[in-house]
């Protein structure tokens, strides 16, 4: 008996919503999809527990029938249970969806959590115009392996126990970190936009893997391996890069050959300036005009 009212207690503690609640996903697309697998693998939630909702009826279907949960387009009979809506649309439709939450019987304590990139708390709530508590998050999209990186930044009416709900959403797909808001625009750039950048450098170092005579898929397994192999070390040693770049380089080598070429081709330049560019178009994502 005693064992069997641990697990209850276990099992209470799991639970990521009260009793007779539900979470949404409001834009089921990859994101959506992807952090509803998540929760239901890590078991937060049950099957009973979610429903969806995406632009037509047969993409609502197929997320019917992947995940094995309710996804209709009209969702308006779902809101009154919420107690999480995840709003993963893209900022263009961001407004008329708070829009229709504004239209529909939404309760004062649903938690609000946006993916959108470049829309400020500030915005958010504005649009609403509750008290409703709003998380911002930045998530990408790595986190459809599971390893993927999210931050947090909380709202006007979020507390901690809403900071907690959405950390346990997203680390169900990954890493998560609450950081300030003024931070968003810049992570957005980074790591939001980053893994695009790691597949431009990925396929151009295969790309001269096969210039030198490497077979094209021996190339691309050398270049992942090793560039996942590299990103390990920095996390697990704790070490800066440039110290374990300089384990790599001899004297007189062929790396510190390569590097000498990378630097005359202004590599630190040119992806500083793809930040800095991303992180301005970034802040104009919440101004659509």
């Amino acid at each position: 008996m005693a064992t069997v009212e641990i697990s209850q207690t276990a099992q209470s503690q799991l639970r990521l919503l009260p009793e007779g609640r539900t979470l949404g996903v409001i834009g089921a697309g990859v994101m959506g999809q992807t952090l509803l697998g998540g929760l239901l693998e890590s078991g937060l939630v049950s099957t009973a527990d979610v429903w969806a909702t995406t632009k037509s009826a047969e993409s609502c279907k197929k997320v019917s029938a992947s995940l094995g949960i309710v996804a209709e387009c009209d969702y308006r009979a779902h809101i009154p249970s919420a107690s999480v809506l995840l709003l993963c649309v893209k900022p263009r439709q961001l407004a008329g969806v708070i829009q229709k939450l504004k239209d529909a019987d939404l309760p004062a304590d649903t938690l609000l959590i946006s993916i959108a990139a470049g829309f400020t708390i500030g915005q958010l709530e504005g649009l609403m115009g509750t008290e409703n508590p709003w998380i911002r998050a930045m998530p990408n999209t790595p986190c459809i392996v599971r390893s993927g990186m999210t931050v947090l930044s909380a709202g006007t009416h979020a507390n901690e126990l809403h900071l907690d709900i959405a950390r346990r959403i997203f680390e169900a797909v990954g890493l998560c970190r609450v950081v300030e808001e003024h931070y968003m625009n810049a992570i957005t750039a980074l790591s939001g936009s980053g893994p695009a950048y790691i597949y431009l450098i990925l396929e151009a170092l295969a790309d001269a893997g096969v210039r030198v005579g490497l077979p094209r898929e021996l190339a691309l397994t050398l270049v992942t391996q090793t560039m996942q192999g590299a990103t390990k070390m920095v996390q697990d040693s704790g070490r800066h890069p440039a110290s374990l770049r300089d384990d790599v380089t001899t004297p007189a080598g062929c790396t510190i050959a390569g590097l000498l070429m990378l630097e005359d081709g202004k590599i630190r330049s040119v992806l500083a300036r793809a930040i800095e560019e991303a992180t301005r178009t970034a802040a104009q994502l919440g101004n659509p005009k």
